[in-house]
């Protein structure tokens, strides 16, 4: 199993709120903007501080409207509803020069202790009976460090490594220095990687950029490594979508779903 590469957090928190981006949350697509993964584990950050501990984060919308800048982030979240049972939340992302750059909404279920319930019966995916292998992006357009150098992957024994479907392990940086990151945010950066998982051919002969992220949770994860059995869709109109079922090493823990949009190389 690969070595930990996981010494240096995906931002650092500015005196003054903004989140500045480090080297690991570079994403393929520029060299001068964040892989919107980790920025959804700060949607969250800030999704679950407005809500609160009494209440589990279970669906998380992320709409992508412009490039996320490494030089400064600001996150706020206002709650839009809070019952018994639910709350709902609105998250806004800005540059630093105040244009917004994508919105969210989250919900959150009460957490409650119903002993054992009937469950479906799901294959579990074993962290140990795999082999290393690279990030499934190789190419990048850009020379810098970013979010590929940064995190540990590992692939099943025997499972494809090329193009189309596959499924990956992933362990990730943590979001901020210092800071205990909660096991949803921790779920975050792998969430939307499903796009650059299930690639049909590589970004060199295809763009394949996600515009959105939803990401459906039915249980915390609990371990460090996590793993995604994505794949994607792509149509000749140039809109396509990946879909992932997401899991810890107890089995499954929820589903992500991306909008994509393709485009040929420049």
């Amino acid at each position: 199993m690969q070595t930990d590469k996981r010494m240096q957090s995906y931002f650092r928190l500015r005196s003054d709120g903004a989140f500045i981006g480090n080297d690991p949350v570079r994403g393929p697509w520029s060299a001068d903007h964040c892989h919107a993964g980790p920025v959804a584990g700060l949607i969250a950050r800030a999704a679950e501080t407005e809500v609160g501990p009494e209440k589990m984060l279970t669906r998380l919308t992320v709409v992508l409207l412009r490039p996320l800048p490494l030089a400064g982030l600001r996150v706020a979240a206002e709650t839009t509803r809070h019952t018994k049972t639910l709350a709902t939340t609105r998250v806004t992302v800005h540059d630093l020069d105040d244009t917004l750059c994508c919105t969210a909404t989250t919900m959150h279920l009460v957490r409650k202790d119903l002993g054992r319930v009937p469950n479906v019966v799901t294959e579990k995916l074993n962290v140990n009976d795999t082999v290393d292998g690279p990030f499934p992006i190789g190419q990048m357009r850009h020379d810098l460090p970013g979010f590929a150098h940064f995190v540990d992957v590992v692939y099943p024994e025997g499972g494809n490594q090329g193009p189309g479907p596959k499924t990956i392990w992933m362990r990730a940086p943590s979001l901020l220095d210092g800071e205990t990151q909660s096991p949803i945010q921790s779920l975050c950066p792998l969430a939307d990687c499903g796009n650059g998982i299930s690639w049909n051919v590589p970004p060199t002969e295809m763009g394949f950029m996600n515009t959105d992220l939803t990401l459906h949770i039915h249980r915390e994860p609990v371990s460090d490594w996590l793993a995604s059995d994505s794949v994607s869709h792509w149509q000749s109109s140039g809109i396509g979508m990946s879909q992932s079922v997401l899991y810890d090493t107890q089995g499954p823990v929820g589903t992500a779903l991306q909008t994509l949009v393709l485009f040929p190389p420049a």
